[in-house]
């Protein structure tokens, strides 16, 4: 993503936060003190954590054929080294959010991927090891954003698509009131993969038009009461876990154009009327964010220190015994 309208393109690759597999380890379980480094001895119900001291690492990879390699300027590797895709993993935070992992194998050792950010001192229970993760490309990873069009709600109650706006611009947000977007950044990819956009269908959630996101965006569902597994009435459900194929689908082909907008706070504003989270400014997360984009964030948060919205990330395990609920139930 860029602050102009033109795609993006990086030789360089795609950069991401990895930690050496080591440093995430077992505190209870069948393999404790141990990290993931060999997915065939991993055991479902382990609890991990990250080691005190752990740091993130940058890697720049970029995708070759089916594999991917090492790229210039990372600080794992050599450009050309060879990265293999070992497992896909699934964890469950201790708070209840879930959180997606690759394993990657390299000369020099092994590292996970959080597709989410990472809190330290706390524990991730592994639900879900898939050793031959198909359709996964690494260089597909977290792109959090509205397609151009989506009407954002001002404070007067009017509406606003999103290409329109400019930092400075006052959102409503439903925490705080009126906030100044503080940046806003675009990018035309081709919508495949991870990039492929999730159309929520007009009325699905009360939406008088479609509502069009990347699938890792968040949508904020509030219920009166609390259900089972989650911790608070407050849900924030990323939008490919609401696909049914009916209501809410994923589109694929041609070229989206995606549009993220950052608040000095993580904010939930109004997106076609749904309340839908802001950009997550974070190094785990700005990270995974093509990094033209994820230096001009640095330039403009130093410290990348936001924290998350309190509402509880609900899963598709979750929205599986809540689908009906979620979708049909109130919201504020």
């Amino acid at each position: 993503m860029t602050d102009e309208s033109t795609p993006f393109t990086d030789p360089r690759g795609q950069a991401v936060q990895v930690f050496a597999a080591e440093d995430f380890r077992v505190l209870s379980g069948v393999n404790r003190g141990e990290g993931p480094e060999r997915p065939d001895l991993l055991e479902p119900g382990d609890v991990y954590e990250l080691r005190n001291g752990a740091r993130a690492l940058r890697m720049r990879l970029v995708q070759k054929g089916d594999g991917a390699e090492v790229s210039e300027g990372s600080e794992v590797g050599a450009p050309a080294d060879r990265l293999d895709l070992l497992a896909a993993l699934v964890f469950l935070a201790a708070h209840g959010e879930r959180v997606e992992m690759l394993l990657l194998g390299h000369s020099s050792g092994t590292y996970l991927l959080p597709m989410s950010p990472l809190a330290r001192r706390t524990g991730y229970t592994l639900v879900g090891v898939d050793e031959t993760p198909r359709g996964v490309r690494l260089t597909d990873l977290i792109c959090v954003s509205f397609a151009r069009g989506t009407l954002i709600t001002l404070p007067s109650g009017l509406q606003r698509p999103i290409e329109e706006l400019q930092a400075g611009d006052r959102v409503l947000t439903r925490d705080h009131g009126p906030q100044p977007v503080a940046w806003i950044g675009r990018a035309a990819l081709r919508a495949i993969g991870s990039f492929a956009p999730v159309v929520i269908g007009a009325g699905t959630l009360g939406n008088a038009r479609d509502l069009i996101v990347s699938q890792h965006h968040r949508i904020f569902l509030y219920q009166p009461q609390r259900h089972a597994g989650l911790r608070t009435s407050e849900v924030l459900v990323q939008a490919k876990h609401l696909v049914d194929g009916e209501q809410v689908f994923q589109r694929e082909g041609g070229v989206v154009e995606y549009f993220s907008l950052a608040f000095e706070r993580h904010e939930i504003i109004y997106a076609e009327g749904i309340p839908c989270e802001s950009l997550l400014v974070s190094e785990a997360t700005v990270a995974r964010l093509p990094p033209d984009m994820a230096e001009a964030l640095r330039e403009r948060f130093p410290g990348l220190r936001q924290d998350q919205h309190f509402g509880t990330e609900a899963g598709r395990e979750a929205l599986d015994g809540l689908r009906d609920a979620l979708l049909r139930g109130p919201r504020t």
